[in-house]
This record gives structure tokens, sequence and C-alpha cells, in this order.
């Protein structure tokens, strides 16, 4: 049974800081904020119904997005950030759409079919992180009308899977900005991150009309504790990210997230 009141959570602070201090320094190890490595813990380790698990990501999903944008301003300030404003609502022309239509329909599934898209879209995530995220930098894939209509499909995609995973979507949207828009790979991440901020407080919205919403208020706690140890995680896998080569770190990763997919494919 799911474990959702205000005392097992409060017998869970610690680990859930630990953990989310743990699963922020693998997100900001490679430049994400986490969430993917995170909703794989809520389920398999502190044992959160699919639908709940991914409400309660998405929640501190919020709150280390919302901290990583001052974070970066020093080296990406916000002037920069929002001469690039064509970019990020292109994007956000899809997303938006996209996250309340994934949210929608990850209140209709059931538990065991949610488990299963989850599972599939970490081995997608996975396989992004790895032939994706070092995207060399260069001119635009598309200009005019077809980069436009390409960013309003890829946004659209990028909006669902961030809903179904309660996710920011970096993991997708960091190589789709580099790859096509030509964007430098520093502003590709605070870029993200502007997208990400709306798309996710819309799909918050609509996941807010499901009685699953209710998991927010009975485990605030706990939310809070993750949240926290997730962003101080965050800080120091960003303080680190030059120790650990790319080369060793991507894959070990990526096998973290196949890893967790397959034991989120057995959850009963």
């Amino acid at each position: 049974m799911t474990e959702t009141t205000n005392d097992t959570a409060q017998r869970k602070l610690v680990p859930a800081f630990a953990g989310g201090g743990i699963i922020g320094a693998l997100g900001g190890l490679v430049g994400l904020g986490g969430a993917e490595f995170r909703l794989p813990l809520l389920i398999g380790i502190f044992n959160f119904a699919a639908l709940e698990a991914v409400i309660l990501n998405k929640a501190m999903s919020l709150v280390v997005v919302a901290s990583a944008l001052p974070f970066r301003a020093a080296t990406v300030p916000f002037s920069e950030i929002g001469s690039h404003w064509q970019v990020v609502v292109n994007l956000l022309a899809g997303s938006l759409a996209g996250a309340w239509f994934g949210a929608g329909w990850a209140t209709r599934l059931k538990s065991e079919t949610l488990y299963k898209v989850i599972s599939a879209l970490l081995v997608a995530i996975a396989l992004v992180l790895i032939l994706g995220h070092d995207a060399a930098v260069g001119q635009p894939l598309l200009s005019g009308g077809a980069q436009i209509a390409a960013g309003i499909v890829a946004g659209f995609v990028i909006g669902i899977v961030a809903s179904l995973l309660g996710v920011a979507g970096g993991e997708l949207l960091i190589p789709m900005l580099v790859l096509l828009f030509g964007a430098d790979i520093k502003l590709a991440g605070s870029l993200s991150l502007a997208v990400s901020l709306p798309t996710m407080l819309v799909g918050f919205t609509r996941y807010s009309r499901d009685q699953s919403f209710s998991v927010l208020g009975c485990n605030k706690s706990f939310l809070l504790v993750m949240a926290a140890g997730s962003v101080v995680g965050t800080f120091i896998g960003g303080q680190l990210l030059g120790i650990v080569p790319s080369a060793v770190l991507l894959p070990a990763l990526a096998v973290i997230l196949l890893l967790s997919a397959i034991k989120v494919w057995r959850h009963k």
C-alpha cells in the first residue's frame, strides 16, 4: 500500500534529504536537475504509486529549476536569455500544449501502464544522454518556417515527456537547442530552464485536477526536505563538473537510468 501519511514522511526525512542530495549531484554533474534519477527513487525506494511519484517529482523539479535560473545568472545573464526570446516562444508554442496533454494522459492511465511508459521513457533518455548531450555547436539544422515548425513539434513531444515523468526536460531540450537552433551549450542550458519552468507549471496545473494531487499535502515535509537536498546536490554536482570526465560520467549515468527502468518496469 502507498505510504502517504505525515508520520511516515517524518521518519523518511533524513533518507529523503540524502537521496535528494545524491540525485541532485548526479544531475548537476551532467547539467540537469536530476529528476530523471529521482523518479525511480520515489517509486522503488519510497514506495509511492506511479502517478503520486510523478506529481511529487514535478513539484521538486519546479523548485530545482526555479533555483537554477538565478544560480546560472552569473554565467548566462537574464538579458542574454531575453535576447533569444523567439527561440523560447517557439518551443513553448509546442511544449505548453504537450505538457497539458501529457498530464491529462497520465491521470487516465492505469498504474501498471504508467510504470511501463515511465520505464520506456527512462530508456529513451539514457540513449539521449549518451548520444545527444555532447552535440557539437554549429549552424542550425533548419531555418525559417521549417525551423519554427520543427521547434513546435519538438516542444510538444518534450512537453509530453516532461509531464509523464515530472521532469524539467533539459535532457531533451539542451540537445534540441544546440542542434536545431545552433545555441552555445551554456546558453542552451539556461534557455532550457526558461522553457521548462512555464511548461512544468502547465503540467502541474493539470495534475492539480486529479485526486492524486493530495499526495503533496500529505507529504509536505518530505517534499520540502527532498527538494532542499536536490538543490544542494545540484550545486555540489555543478562544482564537481570538471573533475569527472564525460567519457566515464555519461555512460555511468545511462546505466543507472537503464537499471532504474528495469526496476520501475517490474514494480507492482
